[in-house]
């Protein structure tokens, strides 16, 4: 080899080492920043008090879903730091174990009500799954609410609940279409993926109930969306339906974060998104609603009758008070079966 051979050799082993050096240090600093993010700007711990009121809990307060509907971020929840700053109750697992252990008589413990369980934190904390274990060792059903496909991780623990108690898993579902959902939900898995989450739920046996909420009048409160989620419904095999009626509700806090996200869409992409046009949309809403609580879509009573109609002749149950009572229903002659052995 000549010389010059020689000099370009170790010219391109140098540059090698030089990039592969200049990688390394973007990596560490990329895993550095997402710990920082994760860690230290988005959540805080605290030392809850207690955890059942009086039978359903929320390990976290906060979310980073991002729904641009939410009413936890409502000022009548009284939170004292960012929404997105996560509060985190890191002795939930040894307050529920406490609870349990207290209670004469098993029953369903509920949770996902104000904060979903299965936020992004939940894979690297475990809380939930540590709750589940605790719910499963000590005989108590169990029923969540969620929108994240972060729940496939446990259930293996859900599966084995409902052989012995119950488990029920309590889906959100708002639109068909995945480019609108990861508009109006765009921190968390799009509906596809939730209704793959509900047909391995169905595969394992475990039962489940859809919340169709909110219909964001003008957006998606349509009699086609509306068909197309309850197909999901049917072939992943559901066995109830939630819906409160065909709109949102709206007040302080949540409101203004509403119609920020109104005004962020119409001024991206021309204000065109997923064959809908957000330009005007919040002059829209403010026109047809003014500051009202409830925010019924304009077509509400014919959309609710054939949600109505397409649940019974589908065999769905639906229906607010015989759903809930089902969720709640424990399964007493499964425990005392238990305890013969």
């Amino acid at each position: 080899m000549n010389p010059t051979n020689k000099n370009e050799s170790s010219f391109i082993f140098v540059s090698y080492y030089y990039k592969l050096v200049i990688n390394a240090r973007v990596f560490l600093y990329d895993i550095l920043l997402s710990y920082f993010l994760c860690y230290a700007k988005i959540m805080h711990f605290v030392e809850a008090k207690s955890i059942l009121t009086p039978r359903s809990m929320n390990l976290y307060r906060g979310c980073s879903h991002g729904c641009i509907y939410c009413d936890s971020r409502s000022k009548c929840y009284q939170f004292t730091h960012d929404f997105e700053d996560i509060e985190v109750k890191g002795n939930a697992p040894q307050l529920l174990e406490a609870a349990l252990r207290r209670k004469r008589k098993p029953c369903m413990i509920g949770t996902g009500s104000m904060g979903d369980p299965y936020i992004p934190l939940e894979k690297e904390l475990g809380l939930m799954r540590r709750c589940l274990e605790i719910i499963e060792r000590y005989g108590f059903g169990v029923t969540l609410q969620t929108k994240s496909d972060l729940i496939l991780r446990d259930l293996d623990l859900l599966a084995s609940i409902n052989r012995r108690t119950k488990a029920v898993v309590q889906m959100t579902l708002t639109t068909a279409d995945d480019e609108l959902c990861r508009l109006v939900e765009p921190g968390v898995c799009p509906t596809s993926c939730r209704f793959e989450v509900l047909c391995r739920c169905r595969d394992l046996g475990i039962p489940t109930v859809v919340w169709l909420s909110p219909f964001l009048p003008f957006i998606n409160d349509t009699m086609e969306n509306i068909d197309k989620l309850v197909d999901y419904c049917v072939r992943a095999g559901v066995h109830a339906i939630i819906c409160f009626g065909i709109g949102l509700t709206l007040r302080e806090g949540n409101r203004e974060y509403f119609y920020a996200a109104l005004d962020r869409l119409a001024s991206e992409k021309g204000g065109e998104h997923g064959g809908i046009n957000f330009t005007g949309m919040k002059e829209r809403y403010e026109r047809a609603y003014g500051y009202k609580y409830e925010l019924a879509s304009p077509d509400s009573p014919r959309l609710m009758k054939h949600l109505i109609q397409t649940c019974r002749s589908r065999k769905i149950m639906f229906g607010q008070t015989s759903v809930f009572k089902w969720i709640e229903d424990f399964p007493q002659e499964k425990s005392s079966q238990l305890e013969l052995f």
